[in-house]
Order: C-alpha cells, then sequence, then structure tokens
C-alpha cells in the first residue's frame, strides 16, 4: 500500500519511477549529497523529504542517483525498499566509521566484506542465522577503485550498531557488560570498524534480489587512542566518494560489457562475413 499523496511517488522519499537511476551511492547525511551529485553529469535534485534527499544524473552516459538515508538502519532500509521499486537495483553505501584495530587509520577507507548484526532492522528481515554480507562485485569494485587512486584501504567485516553512544560511552549504559564484553570479542575477532547502516543494507538487500556494497572513510579510531597512538579526527568524506564513484564506474562498464547486443560480423573471426556462411 502508497501512503503518499501522490500515487507516482514512494512515500518516504518521494521519488518514483524514472526519478533514479539503477545505480544509487547511498550517504547518510543529506547536506553530503548535493556534494556527491557534482561527481555527476548533469545531476538534478529529484527530491527532498524527510532525512532523504535525492539527485539523479549520468556517469558515463548512464543514470546514477545519489539519496540520503539519515542514521541507521530503520530509515535506510526505507530508503532502498523505496528504490528498488522505483527501479534501482545496485547500492553503495558510503558514509564515515570508527577504526577498531590498531592498523586502521583516521583518514583510512574500510571497505565492508560483512557486518555484524548488532542491530535490529535486519531482525525483521531473516533469521539471525543468516549473515549480512556484501556483493562481490561491488567489493571488488570499491578495492580496485581504492587501489588506482593510491588510497589507503582495508577489506573485512565491519560492525552495525543501534547506538552511537553505546559504543562511545558504553560504561554508562545499564548494559555495560554486554556492550563491553561483546567489543572485545569483535576485536579479538578481527572486526575493522564500527558504523550503523552496513548490516541493514546488506541483509534487507539479499531479501530484495539487489547487490549491495559499503566503503567508509575512517574519521577517528578509539583503540589507537587507549593505545596512546596517533589519532586525529578526520571528517572529509571526499576521498571514500571518490573511491565509491570510480567502483561505480567499473560496474557500469562491466554491466554494459554483459549486456552488450553483438552484431553477426563482430562475433565471426577476422575475414570472415556472413557471404562465407
Amino acid at each position: 500500500m502508497n501512503y503518499s499523496e501522490n500515487p507516482d511517488k514512494q512515500y518516504h522519499i518521494q521519488v518514483g519511477r524514472g526519478d533514479v537511476g539503477r545505480y544509487v551511492l547511498l550517504p547518510g547525511d543529506p547536506k553530503r549529497c548535493a556534494k556527491i551529485a557534482k561527481y555527476f553529469d548533469d545531476a538534478r535534485l529529484m527530491a527532498d523529504s524527510r532525512e532523504y534527499v535525492t539527485y539523479t544524473g549520468y556517469l558515463d552516459g548512464v543514470a546514477v542517483s545519489v539519496t540520503s538515508t539519515g542514521i541507521g538502519g530503520p530509515s535506510a532500509a526505507i530508503a532502498m525498499e523505496e528504490l528498488v521499486m522505483s527501479g534501482a537495483d545496485t547500492f553503495i553505501r558510503v558514509g564515515t566509521c570508527g577504526g577498531m584495530q590498531t592498523e586502521v587509520k583516521s583518514g583510512d577507507i574500510v571497505i565492508a566484506s560483512g557486518s555484524i548484526r548488532m542491530e535490529g532492522t535486519s531482525r525483521e528481515y531473516a533469521p539471525l542465522e543468516f549473515p549480512a554480507v556484501a556483493d562481490i562485485r561491488i567489493t571488488n569494485a570499491l578495492m580496485e577503485s581504492a587501489g588506482e587512486l593510491g588510497q589507503e584501504y582495508h577489506v573485512g567485516v565491519v560492525q552495525s550498531k543501534d547506538s552511537f553512544y553505546g559504543q562511545h560511552s558504553p560504561e554508562t549504559k545499564p548494559v555495560s557488560y554486554e556492550l563491553l564484553n561483546k567489543w572485545e570479542a569483535w576485536k579479538k575477532l578481527g572486526c575493522l570498524a564500527s558504523e550503523m547502516e552496513s548490516a541493514a543494507l546488506f541483509v534487507a538487500g539479499s531479501h530484495l534480489r539487489v547487490r549491495v556494497g559499503a566503503c567508509f572513510l575512517v574519521v577517528a579510531n578509539q583503540e589507537r587512542q587507549k593505545a596512546g597512538l596517533d589519532n586525529p579526527v578526520v571528517h572529509d568524506t571526499d576521498m571514500a566518494v571518490r573511491v565509491a564513484v570510480g567502483a561505480l564506474r567499473r560496474l557500469i562498464a562491466k554491466d554494459t560489457e554483459d549486456y552488450k547486443v553483438y552484431t553477426l560480423k563482430e562475433l565471426l573471426p577476422q575475414g570472415v562475413g556472413p557471404e562465407n556462411l
């Protein structure tokens, strides 16, 4: 059921068929959308509703979009559901995270291969036994893009949470015993970073049968701070955006090649024409 006043638009994000491309970048902050859209050709503002701002433009002649999701899994899953209903099928979450391993430094890029489901949204899509895993094609494209840009990056599992302050001041919470113990467990298991959306997006994407990946700017690393290591705070997300845009270009090129319609002349060996058949 569509509760929108305009039946041609999705209720929350206020876009519909023809308003978005099949490829969509998903930042959290609505104010980042205009900055990201500058990497597109002929970008236009399509909708501004609640926490959801959408621009659509072109990369290499193919329609692409950026839609903000706000903070956390519930609003991110709503955006994905409605974008899929509007025709999108490939998503890259581009946001920020806090490092958890001491080798993950401020300003680095973390590319999520999977996510710990320490949030609630994904539980309404799949049993806890089902993993939150990124699409391998997007993950590879993100790695290639970061490498080409000469950017320091890390690939692996991240933690998705619902409470920002449950991470940053767990000792103040009534369930501190659980938060602190699980944090130590995630570190021992090699979890790279903590953020708030990827698990919901990965699991919702599995249900919707769409491709989802994620890359993050490391803002800072509280474990480096605890260890007395250099730990500046970095806010400029431009490199994460450039990595994601580069990945989209690779996906577009590969998809275009996969679906190319070849002529008979292109398929025949050199020097052989239809008249020789």
